[in-house]
């Protein structure tokens, strides 16, 4: 499908007026598309909060950015780990004390084809743990404050979610059974999808002030496999960074940047690459599958991920 609405080159940041006055707070913002993202958002004069595991890693960034748009760019971090419900509710109250605006939340950070099951401290598969559960929660707690803000949320998910059993697998979450990495993932990607599809139709529902979108990177050069995933999976994927099927990692960065921005967006869709098997070439909106949003499905999971989270939502 080739969405013609940004011409022929698609959404670019070039689209972009100042952000003076706004701030994004984005998941994983020390590294890949996450980390280009806050360059591209810092360059039009945002504020920036990234939510980062490393403080290290988060640190040697900041760094970075600052030397690229001058000390008082206006960047910081706060340590969280999505694999831990404590930590994403010790980062949220931080957040809640010391941002009083939030334009968007972007949830970008993951982790990818863990070759072996691998559970969190919340007793979770880490992949849903991390990529599913630990959003939700953010999201849930920040939720008042990015509707303060007439805001919105960005969940960055992956074309991974068409593979596998294209539903989620309820009598058995933590895939005790059959554990497989690319199976795992794609179920916490779907999840991922399944939440904010849920989200819009409650925010519709309680006449909220809050739009929600998805997005995927394509197949882009960043460091989402090799910190996580098996050794021939890091191998497989080194020799496509290569190929003409790879982007770079700005470019895997437009569809969340875009997602956090532009006007006119359509909420119930999917937006990334729209060129060769929709992994690379010009950003607009891509093909979504109605498995994506099965009702039933939706509405079960978001049940499950309340009470998994112990945090209810009050719309």
């Amino acid at each position: 499908m080739t969405d013609t609405t940004f011409g022929p080159k698609g959404w670019t940041p070039e689209r972009l007026g100042s952000l003076g006055g706004k701030t994004y707070v984005i998941t994983g913002g020390n590294a890949g598309a996450g980390f280009q993202a806050s360059r591209i958002l810092l360059s039009k004069g945002a504020r920036v909060v990234m939510l980062n595991r490393s403080s290290e890693k988060s640190t040697a960034a900041l760094n970075t950015l600052k030397d690229e748009f001058g000390a008082g760019a206006e960047v910081s971090f706060i340590r969280m780990d999505l694999a831990e419900l404590a930590s994403v509710r010790n980062a949220a109250e931080i957040l809640r004390k010391t941002v009083p605006q939030i334009n968007a939340l972007i949830c970008n950070a993951a982790i990818a084809q863990v070759p072996t099951q691998k559970l969190t401290v919340d007793g979770f598969e880490s992949q849903l743990g991390t990529n599913h559960y630990g959003h939700f929660l953010l999201c849930g707690m920040l939720f008042d404050r990015i509707e303060e803000s007439k805001g919105r949320i960005v969940v960055v998910a992956s074309l991974g979610y068409k593979l596998g059993s294209r539903t989620i697998q309820f009598d058995d979450m933590n895939w005790d059974k059959n554990y497989s990495a690319n199976s795992v993932y794609s179920q916490s990607k779907l999840a991922q999808m399944m939440f904010a599809y849920e989200l819009q139709d409650r925010i519709k529902a309680a006449k909220k002030n809050v739009e929600v979108y998805v997005c995927h990177p394509g197949a882009s050069a960043t460091s989402l496999i090799s910190t996580s995933g098996g050794l021939l999976t890091r191998f497989a994927w080194w020799l496509m960074t290569k190929s003409p099927m790879v982007q770079t990692a700005q470019q895997g960065a437009y569809p969340e940047v875009m997602c956090a921005t532009q006007d006119g967006l359509q909420q119930r869709a999917l937006h990334g690459p729209t060129g060769r098997m929709e992994v690379v070439g010009a950003v607009g909106q891509g093909t979504l599958e109605p498995h994506a949003y099965d009702k039933d499905v939706m509405t079960k999971l978001w049940d499950v991920s309340e009470k998994a989270t112990a945090f209810s939502w009050n719309f």
